[in-house]
């Protein structure tokens, strides 16, 4: 099941700090980010094993996430929250806004075998 975690921020006049340790539940194989995204649905699609951590680190953007028993929807509007998609998370991203960029971190390097693209019915 998805989880979305709050992340560490130390803000002072300087601005914000936010850390990303000890937080994820897995090792970092893979970063990447999406971004100028117009009105698509990206994402449509669960894995065999890979576990994800998104943040969104400027504007906003929904995921949709169903793991067979629960849907819910996420809206990532702050480099402090971060959201934890598992293996059986069938997720889709939308809604971005034109100045979203969102960061996500993987288990398992790139891998098209592990993906399932049919949704659950």
């Amino acid at each position: 099941m998805a989880q979305l975690i709050d992340l560490v921020t130390h803000t002072d006049t300087r601005g914000n700090l936010t850390v990303l340790e000890r937080v994820i539940p897995f090792d970092i194989k893979r970063i990447f980010y999406i971004y100028g995204v117009d009105e698509s649905v990206r994402g449509g699609h669960r894995h065999h094993t890979t576990v994800q951590a998104a943040v969104c680190l400027q504007g906003t953007c929904t995921i949709y996430n169903n793991d067979s028993v629960k849907e819910e929807e996420f809206v990532l509007n702050s480099p402090s929250k971060c959201l934890i998609l598992h293996p059986e998370d069938w997720h889709k991203m939308y809604n971005f806004s034109a100045d979203a960029i969102l960061m996500v971190f993987a288990s398992t390097f790139f891998d098209p075998q592990d993906y399932i693209y049919q949704p659950y019915e």
